[in-house]
């Protein structure tokens, strides 16, 4: 059974997977108004895995027994001065959510609550990928810089995700 304490943190996290995933939708909707489709779409898939993220943990808390109490989604930007500011701000947020996840999982350990630690170690290993792809894209922004050539071959790049 998960304690109560434990049962409000992971509707808190179910909460801010949503929010990501609403977070990368926003960012996709603002790629595709300055014509960079291939960000664009890499958002939008970003998006549909953050979600997915969230309704992992909503069906172990159904699994589980747990209560499970929505809240509603802050509203994200909207808007970012360059694909770069947009990147730091997903990577920035994806170290946010690494810091959440350790705190669920140092609640875990606190509670002995064994199952949900051993759940929540996906979560561990799946932020890692996250931070070192967001940190990626940052570098090779950041390589690129004012370069509307390299700038559209990463776009590109970007562009097929999900095509590997």
């Amino acid at each position: 059974m998960i304690s109560e304490k434990m049962t409000k943190e992971l509707n808190s996290q179910i909460n801010k997977e949503m929010f990501s995933s609403y977070l990368y939708l926003s960012m996709s909707a603002w790629f595709e108004s300055i014509n960079h489709d291939g960000f664009a779409k890499w958002m939008q898939m970003q998006a549909q895995e953050e979600y997915g993220h969230a309704m992992k943990i909503y069906g172990y808390m159904n699994n589980q027994g747990a209560r499970i109490e929505l809240g509603a989604i802050e509203k994200p930007q909207a808007e970012w001065k360059s694909p770069l500011e947009a990147f730091e701000a997903a990577f920035a947020h994806e170290q946010f959510i690494t810091k959440s996840i350790n705190d669920l999982v140092n609640i875990a350990i606190d509670e002995k609550d064994h199952a949900t630690n051993i759940f929540l170690h996906w979560f561990v290993e799946e932020q890692v990928e996250e931070e070192a792809t967001a940190d990626d894209i940052v570098q090779k922004l950041k390589m690129v810089g004012e370069s509307k050539n390299g700038l559209f071959m990463l776009d590109r790049e970007l562009g097929r995700r999900g095509q590997q």
